[in-house]
């Protein structure tokens, strides 16, 4: 319990001085360029992916229930509503944790053991502005973004698993699915994975900057960079989600 408190309270003065540091100027704006091609760009296929193959079963589940009752006609809407209320953000945030928070914790453990940050700050230049600030911010950036290709991708996946069944047409799905959909279904939701990106960048620099062990220390940084950074998204999802049913009670699901 006492190891947990003090990687806790490290944590929180790690994510302070990195916030410090972000506002102060210089700003690393060819480093900030770099890592949100690094991280959202590179990302983008897995997201695409994911989000077609997760929309094409979500369908496929869902059509033989809702036929039962006779209301298969609730189907694009169904989907439109899970994707944009919750599928689309808290997948995204767990793949980027995963493919992302494991690359940060490790490039950046491996920098210190072979002390590359201790040259960088040789040459006077602040390790944590050059080298984490980037990063979370790039983090936070790509996430809204990433889900919107998420959701996109959940529609086309599930549109194409229902058009071999009824074949229904484009139109009419994408009417029916966007036809109970209202910017409280769907900003705030997109704007949480914020949170989300955040949670990503501060935890995986945390354990790559702070870390080391020589190449079990690499190894250790990556998966506990994965870990910690996927359950503080379920766990702040769901605050997240309580903080959505407060503001927005009648349109939130």
């Amino acid at each position: 319990m006492k190891e947990f408190l003090e990687v806790a309270g490290d944590l929180i003065f790690f994510a302070v001085a990195s916030l410090r540091s972000g506002l102060r100027p210089p700003y690393e704006w060819r480093q900030l360029a770099v890592q949100i091609a690094e991280i959202g760009w590179r990302s983008l296929p897995l997201v695409v992916a994911s989000g077609f193959a997760i929309g094409v079963v979500t369908t496929l589940h869902t059509r033989s229930t809702l036929v039962q009752f006779g209301a298969e006609a609730m189907i694009p809407g169904l989907q439109s509503m899970s994707f944009f209320n919750e599928l689309g953000p808290l997948v995204t945030g767990l793949l980027l944790a995963g493919r992302v928070g494991a690359g940060i914790g490790a490039e950046l453990a491996n920098m210190r053991v072979t002390e590359q940050i201790d040259a960088i700050e040789t040459l006077s230049v602040d390790s944590v502005k050059f080298l984490v600030v980037p990063r979370i911010v790039a983090c936070a950036m790509a996430m809204p973004l990433l889900t919107t290709f998420e959701n996109a991708a959940g529609l086309a996946g599930g549109y194409v698993a229902e058009v071999f069944r009824s074949h229904i047409s484009a139109k009419l799905y994408l009417s029916e699915a966007f036809k109970s959909v209202e910017m409280a279904n769907f900003v705030p939701p997109t704007l949480k994975t914020t949170v989300f990106g955040l949670l990503i960048g501060i935890v995986s620099c945390f354990f790559g900057y702070t870390i080391n062990e020589g190449s079990a220390g690499v190894r250790r940084a990556a998966t506990t960079s994965v870990v910690v950074s996927s359950l503080l998204i379920i766990l702040s999802d769901v605050i997240l989600v309580k903080l959505i049913f407060f503001l927005f009670p009648e349109h939130a699901i």
